[in-house]
């Protein structure tokens, strides 16, 4: 009788009996899940095109998107999520910002101050004040021992642009109120132009006395580079 000439392997693998590898050896291979071969940019590429991409702009279109944009993380993906609050702020996308902030708010994730901030402003950028405000009390402003500048100084340039001068000179007394000392002569503007307008001349006066002390290094500064630029040799690099 004639036999086969056919030669089978002694280790045959599934579906390729010509593989290097044993069936026995299947289950070490390393078996990635959907989308993780996917480099991070691609994946926050692909959810920026697709919020931006949502005619209706409503709420449960762009929480449906993020649903499924998450899906098949193993972990929150929070690190990706700011970088595409940052792409959409590039783009002037706040009413969006919003509803991905709060999103991710609802999941639980992300509630840090500056987490809250950046809502603040895409509320305060998209016309929203009243919501702004509620958020810097309710998640901010009743801790104002230690509530960072940065978000003090945001706050103060929401009231200024809304022309909200009572909630501006009340949050920088509460302030002082715990010997904070403002870092910036942009902040002691505004609070002096508050009272201005609600004509309070004294208090003007008080506060830009009191520190006058960031004026006068604005222009020792400018009175430096003056200088400098005087002293220098002519052909000298700056």
């Amino acid at each position: 009788m004639l036999q086969s000439s056919t030669q089978f392997p002694k280790n045959p693998t599934i579906n390729d009996p010509t593989s290097q590898t044993p069936i026995k050896d299947i289950q070490t291979i390393p078996q990635l899940p959907i989308g993780q071969n996917v480099p991070r940019k691609d994946k926050i590429t692909f959810l920026v095109n697709s919020l931006t991409d949502i005619l209706d702009n409503n709420k449960e279109a762009v929480y449906s998107t993020l649903d499924a944009w998450v899906a098949w993380e193993r972990d929150f993906p929070i690190g990706a999520l700011k970088n595409v609050i940052l792409a959409l702020e590039k783009e002037n996308q706040w009413h969006r910002i919003i509803h991905v902030i709060k999103w991710m708010l609802s999941k639980g994730q992300g509630t840090t101050r500056g987490t809250y901030g950046q809502l603040i402003e895409a509320l305060d950028k998209d016309h929203r004040f009243d919501e702004a405000n509620d958020v810097w009390k309710r998640k901010l402003g009743f801790d104002l021992h230690s509530v960072p500048w940065k978000l003090c100084k945001l706050m103060i340039s929401v009231y200024y642009r809304n022309k909200k001068f009572e909630e501006l000179v009340r949050l920088f007394e509460g302030l002082e109120g715990f010997d904070r000392k403002p870092p910036e002569r942009s902040i002691v503007q505004k609070v002096a132009d508050a009272y201005e307008m609600l004509g309070l001349l004294e208090e003007k006066g008080r506060v830009v006395e009191k520190y006058k002390d960031l004026f006068d290094e604005k222009l020792k500064r400018k009175m430096g580079r003056a200088r400098s630029a005087h002293n220098r040799k002519p052909g000298q690099k700056k």
